[in-house]
């Protein structure tokens, strides 16, 4: 085989662009297990034949016998509607390795709803479930502490604080009211029958820093983060989304203080009277009773959720005990503005920058919208390096440039945003939104 190996590479220094040749030799060498050597041939492929499939599959098979799990899932993700079954599995493999448990479970659903007798003992007693793709009903104490010990992944330390956050000073202010000072001051919220916990609803346009600021709320008090989205909670099987939302409250319980975070909150806790399906009614229920701590004592758990659409969240989460303190995150005033560029600007190359020049230019630019600014702004002084052979610094005029490029994403929001605080306020919700457009009634 070695023979083999060698006369393929002397045909290819003969023939470099010979795409079949290339692809034989990766796949020789795949079998060989010479996995290094099988992925730069695959590379190369992919480099003569962009997005050539057998090359991708066979790359992907190369970076999980290299245990580079992350670039193996990067590739089957983009590629998921057109992967063959065995390929399917190397996913799952990978997702589980990775610990990303409910994707692993989705995936090898798939793999089982195509070949209903498909059967992979490893993977079964991984994810725990049966060849017919449903959750075994047996040993339910032991099936609670594998998906608790799942969860564990959840868990983040975050290092960064209130001080590493532009601007939001009202919102700081808040939040340090409703959860940082209890935790600072015990006694002194226990003489006034206050608990420790309790739950903030953030909400604006997107890109403001909702999720960055529950962040820093964690680590202002050295507590443990959890960030949680819609896909961490639903499962196709009736009654695991439940369980999974329940699991996942228990991880903050055994954990507190704990800052738990569910980002999107809208997806997960939209208005019962829209549902037309009640197995979503019964995730939102189950949410509910896990924030007034029916059956589990709440103390220390901190929930902050952010949505863009406060008008989707069903009412039953803003009542005292759940989302009792709602807060409006607008777009970084001019200061705030100055700051993120400053901190975006860190460690790339630039002269001087007149960073309040461009907060003064991008009134109504969120957080994200500053950060896509800068991006124009790298990527046409990478076209000019690259060009030049000598690096190109970024100027206050480049940034300039890229603002007439990229025109604020928050003015879409504020148009919808308007209307529901004009016409749908009866209880004042939204008066900070009227209050930023500068709009009386």
């Amino acid at each position: 085989m070695n023979e083999t190996i060698k006369n393929l590479r002397e045909a290819l220094e003969l023939s470099p662009d010979n795409v079949p040749l290339r692809l034989h030799l990766a796949d020789v060498l795949l079998r060989e297990e010479m996995y290094p050597e099988a992925a730069e041939q695959f590379r190369e492929v992919l480099a003569r034949s962009y997005g050539n499939m057998k090359a991708r599959l066979g790359l992907a098979e190369a970076y999980y016998h290299q245990k580079k799990y992350s670039a193996a899932i990067i590739i089957y993700e983009e590629i998921q509607d057109q992967l063959p079954t065995q390929a399917l599995v190397l996913f799952v493999r990978c997702l589980v390795r990775e610990h990303s448990l409910q994707q692993a479970v989705e995936v090898y659903q798939k793999v089982i709803a195509l070949h209903p007798d498909f059967r992979d003992e490893e993977i079964d007693n991984l994810l725990r479930i049966s060849g017919t793709g449903r959750q075994q009903e047996d040993a339910a104490d032991q099936e609670d502490d594998l998906q608790y010990d799942s969860q564990k992944h959840f868990l983040e330390k975050p290092s960064i604080r209130f001080s590493d956050v532009g601007g939001m000073e009202r919102i700081k202010e808040e939040i340090a009211i409703k959860i940082i000072q209890p935790l600072k001051n015990p006694e002194l919220y226990k003489a006034f029958g206050k608990k420790i916990g309790g739950g903030i609803l953030l909400y604006g346009p997107p890109g403001c820093g909702k999720t960055f600021i529950a962040k820093a709320t964690a680590g202002e008090i050295n507590a443990k983060f959890i960030s949680i989205g819609l896909h961490d909670i639903l499962d196709m099987w009736i009654g695991n989304s439940e369980k999974n939302l329940h699991g996942i409250f228990e991880l903050a319980r055994h954990h507190a203080p704990c800052v738990l975070f569910f980002d999107e909150v809208d997806a997960m806790g939209a208005s019962r009277n829209d549902m037309k399906q009640s197995a979503m009614r019964h995730v939102i229920n189950q949410f509910l009773a896990e924030m007034d701590g029916v059956q589990s004592d709440n103390e220390g758990v901190l929930v902050l959720a952010a949505t863009n659409a406060p008008w989707s969240v069903d009412g039953a989460f803003r009542r005292p005990g759940r989302f009792d303190r709602v807060i409006f995150v607008e777009p970084p005033d001019e200061k705030a503005r100055e700051e993120i560029l400053i901190s975006l600007l860190k460690n790339k190359p630039v002269k001087e920058i007149d960073t309040r020049k461009i907060a003064e230019q991008t009134a109504d630019y969120s957080g994200a919208d500053l950060k896509a600014v800068i991006d124009l702004a790298v990527e046409a002084k990478l076209r000019e390096s690259l060009s030049s052979g000598a690096l190109q610094a970024i100027s206050t005029k480049d940034l300039l440039k890229a603002v007439k490029q990229h025109r604020p994403t928050t003015l879409e929001w504020f148009s919808s945003a308007r209307n529901y605080a004009l016409y749908a306020n009866e209880s004042g919700l939204y008066d900070d939104i009227l209050k930023f457009l500068k709009f009386k009634k």
